[in-house]
C-alpha cells in the first residue's frame, strides 16, 4: 500500500520526465542530498523518504541518524542520499512533501501527549485523514506518541447517529450487528445525552462513545456506565480541553486534530557534491 501511495506521487511529479533537470544533466553524474530541518520537530516518515529515492534508483544510499518518533532541532541534517543526481532531484519534492507531511502530524501529536497529563487516558487519532494517505498518516501519529483509532470501517464497528437513525433505535442497531460479527470483535455506540447512554448500556455495547457532550454531561455519564463498558470522549478536543476531558474520568479521547489540523513542517534539501 505505501509503495503505491509513492508510486502514485512520483508519477504525479516526474511521470512524463523533468525537463529542467534533464536539460542541465544530459549524461549521468553522481552526488550527494542532505534534507535539513528548518524548524524543531517530531520526526515521522524516514522510511517513505528512502523508499521514494530507492524507487526511482535502487542503487541510491540513503542514510539517517534519526528514527521515526525522534525530536530534530532546527539546523540538524535530519536525511542523507547519495547517487545519480537526476533521480536525486526527481525525488526532493516528494521525499520532502511526505517528510514534511507526516513530520508535521506528528509534532502536533507530540504536542497533544506531552499535554495530557492523565497517563490512564489514552489519545487517538480518527478517520479525519488525507485520501489516500491514511496508512502513512497513522504511522506519523503512533511516530508521535498517540495511538490508533480504526483504521478503516471494516476493522471496528462503530455504530454512529445514521445508523442509529438507520436501524430505528440503539438496541435494533446492536442486535443487527452482533448477530453478524465475531464474538471477538467490540461494538462501539456513538451517543450524545444520558438517555442514549442508557440504551447504549442496556444493550451491552463493549464502548460508548460521548460525542460532543460537555464536561458535566461526561462525569455523569462515566458515573453511569460504571466501569460496564470503556468511555471514549470525541468532539471538541484542543489543546485547551484536553485535560478537563481527561479529568471527567473517560479511558480515550479521540482527536481529529491531529491529522487534520497538523501543519506542515519546514525542510529542505541541498545537494552538497
Amino acid at each position: 500500500m505505501t509503495e503505491q501511495i509513492i508510486k502514485l506521487a512520483l508519477f504525479e511529479d516526474s511521470g512524463l520526465g523533468d525537463i529542467t533537470t534533464e536539460s542541465i544533466l544530459p549524461a549521468p553524474r553522481r552526488g550527494k542530498g542532505v534534507i535539513i530541518a528548518k524548524e524543531s520537530l517530531v520526526l515521522a516518515g524516514i522510511g517513505v523518504a528512502k523508499k521514494v529515492f530507492a524507487l526511482l534508483d535502487p542503487a541510491i544510499v540513503c542514510t539517517s541518524a534519526f528514527l521515526d518518533g525522534q525530536v530534530v532541532q532546527k539546523g540538524e541534517i535530519l536525511f542523507e542520499a547519495e547517487g545519480d543526481l537526476l533521480c536525486l532531484l526527481k525525488g526532493e519534492r516528494v521525499a520532502l512533501n511526505f517528510l514534511q507531511r507526516l513530520s508535521g502530524i506528528a509534532t502536533l501529536t507530540r504536542t497533544y501527549v506531552e499535554t495530557l497529563d492523565n497517563p490512564g487516558v489514552r489519545l487517538t487519532d480518527t478517520r479525519k485523514t488525507t485520501p489516500g494517505f491514511r496508512i502513512l498518516e497513522k504511522d506519523a501519529v503512533r511516530a508521535g506518541g498517540g495511538h490508533n483509532h480504526r483504521y478503516s470501517l471494516y476493522d471496528g464497528i462503530l455504530i454512529k447517529d445514521n445508523h442509529i437513525a438507520v436501524a430505528g433505535g440503539i438496541e435494533k442497531a446492536v442486535q443487527s450487528v452482533r448477530a453478524r460479527i465475531s464474538h471477538l470483535m467490540k461494538i462501539e455506540v456513538e451517543v450524545s445525552n444520558m438517555d442514549e447512554v442508557k440504551q447504549a448500556v442496556a444493550a451491552n455495547a463493549e464502548v460508548i462513545m460521548l460525542d460532543n457532550m460537555d464536561t458535566g454531561a461526561m462525569e455523569k455519564a462515566v458515573a453511569y456506565i460504571g466501569g460496564r463498558a470503556i468511555v471514549e470522549a470525541s468532539g471538541n478536543v484542543s489543546l485547551s480541553t484536553l485535560n478537563t476531558i481527561a479529568a471527567t474520568g473517560v479511558d480515550v479521547i479521540s482527536c481529529g486534530a491531529l491529522t487534520h489540523q497538523a501543519r506542515s513542517v519546514d525542510l529542505s534539501m541541498r545537494i552538497t557534491e
